[in-house]
């Protein structure tokens, strides 16, 4: 998928760039996959805010997406890619034999007319679902589960691929996105390919109002305020931090800061830390 750049007729413009979206080929949703997606604005069931800078944006309906493929050995025929609010990858619109439509994560290179299944023996092909066990070493991967039946938890954002690295056992190796190598269970199932959209990433927003749009509000820097409303307030002119290292408004370390449980029980299916 490209990025579109604009001629440079205001100051936004000039830093914008968009998707091209040639890889969207169906525009309206599929009615009967859709949710309602209630906003609360970062605020918790007393309407005091947990999460800041959350707001306002376009209004949005959720699309329901078969994460599990629990359908085995029934092949579907994709009708569309869609764009999908949501989330930062596509998705594609299948139909089963039986007349079931669903949405799955739009792996690069899918197109209408594919046909996908899942299966433990299916073949090696982008879209098709299979249990680790049954995928060859090396394979490029997405959407791994953690527990088998669970669905997909892992690798599922645009441009994301895992690859797996080895069999041993019960288990197999998979390197994340990230450079983490992990431990899956080898009948944990796992969708072939990369996810599609991948010059998400290299999209400049360009203004502040597609911030806005998105549901997210301004920002203020810790150094303008005061010192009685964050750590780095005060002081005359521009001052620095005054700390070892950035604090966050309640004072923890605001970067580098391992926010991870000590003795977290999944720390034995790390072998090797991201970079």
């Amino acid at each position: 998928m490209g990025i579109k750049t604009f001629r440079p007729y205001t100051p936004s413009r000039r830093n914008m760039t968009v998707s091209t979206y040639d890889e969207i080929t169906k525009k309206s949703p599929e009615k009967s996959l859709l949710e309602t997606k209630k906003k609360n604005a970062g605020r918790n069931s007393y309407g005091r805010i947990t999460v800041r800078h959350q707001g306002g944006g376009n209004r949005q309906k959720y699309r329901i997406i078969d994460y599990k493929r629990r359908k085995d050995n029934m092949v579907a025929e994709v009708i569309g890619i869609e764009y999908d609010p949501n989330r930062t990858s596509n998705i594609a619109l299948i139909q089963y034999e039986d007349g079931e439509r669903t949405y799955i994560l739009a792996p690069l290179g899918l197109k209408d007319g594919d046909k996908v299944i899942s299966g433990e023996n299916v073949d090696i092909k982008p879209g098709n679902c299979l249990p680790i066990e049954n995928i060859p070493v090396g394979t490029l991967i997405h959407n791994i589960e953690l527990n088998p039946g669970q669905g997909g938890k892992m690798v599922k954002a645009a441009g994301g691929e895992a690859q797996l690295m080895a069999k041993e056992g019960e288990y197999a190796h998979v390197r994340l996105p990230s450079g983490e190598m992990r431990l899956v269970r080898s009948k944990c199932r796992a969708t072939i390919g990369t996810i599609g959209n991948t010059d998400h990433s290299n999209v400049k927003l360009g203004k502040a109002g597609r911030k806005r749009h998105m549901g997210i509000r301004p920002t203020v820097r810790g150094s303008v305020m005061n010192p009685v409303d964050h750590p780095h307030g005060g002081g005359e002119g521009r001052a620095p931090v005054g700390h070892s290292g950035p604090l966050t408004p309640w004072g923890k370390p605001a970067l580098g800061y391992k926010t991870r449980k000590k003795n977290n029980r999944t720390d034995k299916y790390i072998v090797k830390r991201r970079k």
